[in-house]
């Protein structure tokens, strides 16, 4: 067993992955790089309609350029969400801050920048879980992890990443909390090797195989694995997750599913 998997274990045989602060919740609807149906994705006009609406977790993206910033943002291109071009990893902060990340969604939102990290979290609330997606290796791991730790928001920060930026976030802080993002040829695989990990989140994907999705949250919740899913846009949908066992489910349809969220819980 390597030192990483051996550090992971003791972390987990702590039970420091199961100490969740009082005040955030234990499931919900998780917004998909922000509310994006009407706001630009990975940005604070979407951070902050997401939170307005009430969202328990709030999924983003992060990258690094090529000088060494953390941005929010998805593809390994500016393209799609901007009115510019090229590789993230290949523009400085500067040009990135030039960019418009607005307008390709809405005129109301010409003019919105990319945020860094630290920009991002700034908006955050403190009531709800911060799902952030890391897109890159063990440096984007570390840097991560320090700028989490800098701005105080451990305590709601779950870092989903990869083997090796997962490597960064441990060279930190080993009690950050991590969910696996490291895919494997199965959804039998993906589980197993989270809970011999001891990873304490996981998210599951709807374009894996489900015929054994009751077995696996079985498994994961039986190992104190939080369960995060990607994703549901229908109320059906996210009745059938919820009484599976999943925990958050990430979705595009927001609004939708907040209000029939809402509608379950109250009567109960």
């Amino acid at each position: 067993m390597n030192s990483f998997i051996s550090v992971l274990l003791l972390t987990l045989h702590l039970g420091l992955f199961s100490q969740e602060p009082a005040n955030l919740p234990k499931k919900g609807i998780c917004a998909h790089r922000g509310a994006t149906e009407n706001h630009p994705e990975n940005t604070i006009p979407a951070f902050e309609e997401a939170s307005r609406l009430g969202a328990q977790m709030i999924e983003f993206d992060v990258q690094l350029t090529k000088d060494g910033y953390m941005v929010v943002i998805h593809d390994d291109n500016v393209d799609r969400t901007t009115n510019g071009s090229g590789l993230v990893e290949k523009m400085t902060l500067a040009d990135i801050k030039k960019l418009d990340a607005g307008s390709w969604k809405s005129e109301k939102f010409k003019e919105t920048r990319i945020p860094t990290l630290k920009e991002a979290l700034q908006v955050m609330p403190t009531n709800v879980w911060l799902n952030v997606h890391l897109k890159g290796g063990q440096e984007l791991g570390k840097k991560v992890a320090d700028q989490i730790i800098e701005s105080g928001r451990q305590f709601q920060a779950i870092i989903a990443c990869g083997k090796k930026a997962a490597r960064g976030v441990m060279s930190v802080d080993t009690t950050l909390r991590m969910c696996n993002m490291e895919r494997t040829s199965s959804r039998k695989i993906y589980v197993q090797e989270t809970i011999q990990m001891g990873y304490g989140h996981i998210q599951l994907k709807k374009s894996r195989e489900h015929e054994h999705l009751a077995k696996d949250v079985k498994d994961l919740k039986s190992n104190r694995v939080s369960i995060n899913y990607f994703d549901a846009n229908s109320v059906e949908e996210m009745q059938f997750l919820f009484a599976a066992g999943i925990d958050f489910i990430l979705t595009d349809k927001l609004a939708l599913l907040l209000e029939a969220y809402s509608v379950e819980e109250t009567s109960k």
